[in-house]
């Protein structure tokens, strides 16, 4: 996979583990719930023979894919063991081996590769995303989601988006009554006609009213519509799809390779989000994006509640998945948190975040800010 000969007999040496509590700007709402005061967040920090250090990120919700509490001991009890003392070049058979390990606890296991595929980028000279086959794009387009409760709040961080030159919202619905995401879809259609808008029900509606509620809301020609329903009812997805002209898109429906080969095969949705979280790390993500192109679905990068750390891991691998096509929702950084963890402000340009072209992640956590934000640490180095 590397060709560096120092690269492919140094080993790994030292695991660190933080779990980090981080500050955020206002109260989010979404179907399957709500996210307030900090998000919490989980680094994992390698180092090698020679000092050099790769990081990675977990970002878990607990009403979605797990919780920090998890991702913490998945990565400080049970992945550690299969880590320390390995040879950095041999991911494959690391990321392998932590699946054995442990069930679930993707994110986990997405730090894990992030950090990996980091440190052998920065001791191989190259960026990561060369690491998993090359870039195809120099710049995504920014998505921004719409979820405060209170609308004027958000109408004006429109506004603020506008100034910045982002084009693309999510708005995120199916938190309160259908006449609030009415209004504020029309509203937004009304006042910033150049939008291009989607809206996200994250699980938000019940079955027995799901189907009206998204014709009213595919009535407004939303880009497309995601998630409206449970993640487990794969045939009311395909009733509602077969229903509107919209795109209708997965998000907890599908989380790695397994759940896209279902989806396909149910006819559940138009396109998919593809999250590194979800999946467990960014190879497992571009499988599902190779996955839903060969069948002619589309796909975006999505996110969770991260920090730049996160959002650099699914940057590198949209820039080397072609089938990545509608943007990504890395706003995190800039717009939700109220102190990023990055040593330099996470890139974004006219609206569109830019691929960094330097070794490994391309930039750096500060850990002064690691350990500012830091509720527990575990440290081991190899004797």
């Amino acid at each position: 996979m590397i060709a560096s000969t120092t690269l492919s007999n140094e080993k790994i040496t030292g695991f660190a583990v933080w779990h980090l509590a981080l500050p955020t700007v206002s109260r989010r709402e979404h179907g399957i719930g709500p996210v307030e005061g900090t998000v919490e967040i989980v680094i994992l920090e390698l180092t090698s023979e020679s000092g050099a250090k790769g990081y990675g990120e977990a970002s878990p919700w607990s009403v979605f894919t797990g919780s920090v509490e998890a991702c913490y001991a998945a990565l400080d009890r049970y992945i550690r063991p299969h880590v320390v003392g390995s040879r950095i070049c041999d991911v494959a058979a690391i990321m392998a081996d932590a699946r054995r390990a442990i069930v679930h606890c993707t994110e986990a296991k997405a730090a894990l590769e992030s950090a990996l595929l980091d440190l052998a980028g920065r001791l191989a000279g190259v960026p990561v995303w060369a690491l998993l086959g090359g870039k195809c794009r120099d710049t995504i387009a920014l998505s921004c989601s719409l979820a405060n409760p209170d609308f004027a709040a958000d109408l004006a961080l429109v506004e603020r988006l506008r100034d910045d030159a982002v084009g693309i919202v999510k708005l995120k619905a199916g938190f309160r009554d259908h006449g609030f995401d009415l209004m504020r879809l029309e509203t937004l259609r009304r006042d910033h006609p150049d939008l291009d808008i989607r809206v996200d029900f994250n699980q938000g509606l019940g079955a027995e009213t799901a189907i009206n509620r998204v014709r009213d809301i595919a009535a407004l020609e939303p880009t497309f519509i995601e998630q409206p329903v449970a993640a487990h009812l794969y045939g009311l997805m395909a009733d509602i799809r077969s229903q509107i002209t919209v795109p209708l898109l997965a998000d907890e429906s599908v989380f790695g390779p397994e759940d896209m080969m279902r989806a396909v095969h149910e006819g559940i949705c138009d396109g998919v989000s593809i999250k590194v979280m979800k999946a467990g790390g960014m190879r497992r993500a571009m499988t599902v994006a190779g996955m839903a192109e060969a069948v002619g679905l589309s796909a975006y990068g999505g996110d969770m509640f991260e920090s730049g750390l996160a959002h650099l891991a699914g940057v590198h691998m949209i820039a080397a998945t072609p089938a990545v096509t509608l943007g990504c929702e890395f706003y995190q950084a800039r717009y939700y948190l109220r102190e990023d963890i990055l040593a330099d402000p996470f890139p974004v340009v006219d609206g569109n975040v830019v691929v960094p072209d330097g070794p490994g992640l391309g930039i750096e956590p500060d850990l002064e800010k690691v350990r500012k934000y830091s509720v527990r640490h575990s440290l081991e180095q190899a004797a």
